[in-house]
């Protein structure tokens, strides 16, 4: 079983993050199991969504407490989140930031790459605030755990049409910009 934490701000599109991954396993005939985590939240603050990927069912229905792979979609959170609690050995931080990953603070013995999401967000769909596509394409490019033509099926199920046709686009440019980067061991 593959498990994915996803951090993000409440509007971020966390949620929309998890089911499109979710759906885009089932494009492969793999279970795949999609719940945010938050309470009566108000916009900008901190909430978690959680994603489980299996080729048998999931039964499993608790928070993903030790993730092979964490997606952070707003950076600020690192200032007082630590992202990286419970992180499986060998399991990889994509975050969403235009710095290199050395320059994040995250803790000794982590693999990070950094991907500019909000940047290919306003550039193809002209928000910022709209990173989700962008963020599983990184996690496509960098890691295979799912598949970019799923990715791309599921965006378009989800959003038909010329908005659904800009995320393919997003989803593409993350998809290469990830499978370009070497993860960065943090020392």
């Amino acid at each position: 079983m593959k498990e994915i934490r996803i951090h993000a701000r409440a509007g971020q599109g966390a949620i929309t993050t998890a089911m499109l991954l979710a759906s885009a396993a089932f494009e492969e005939n793999v279970y795949g199991l999609a719940f945010p985590h938050f309470g009566a939240e108000r916009m900008g603050a901190p909430l978690n969504a959680y994603v489980r990927l299996d080729a048998s069912p999931i039964n499993v229905r608790t928070q993903v407490r030790e993730p092979d792979y964490v997606l952070v979609q707003d950076s600020t959170l690192l200032r007082g989140v630590d992202v990286t609690v419970g992180l499986k050995p060998g399991g990889l931080v994509i975050v969403n930031d235009e710095r290199k990953p050395e320059e994040l603070g995250l803790r000794k013995g982590v693999r990070v790459i950094t991907v500019p999401a909000s940047r290919l967000a306003t550039e193809f769909l002209g928000r910022a605030d709209r990173a989700s596509t962008a963020m599983l394409g990184a996690l496509s490019g960098a890691t295979g755990v799912i598949k970019l033509e799923s990715l791309k099926k599921a965006v378009m199920n989800r959003f038909p049409g010329p908005v659904g046709e800009k995320n393919v686009q997003v989803l593409d440019r993350a998809f290469e910009l990830a499978s370009k980067a070497s993860a960065c061991l943090m020392a």
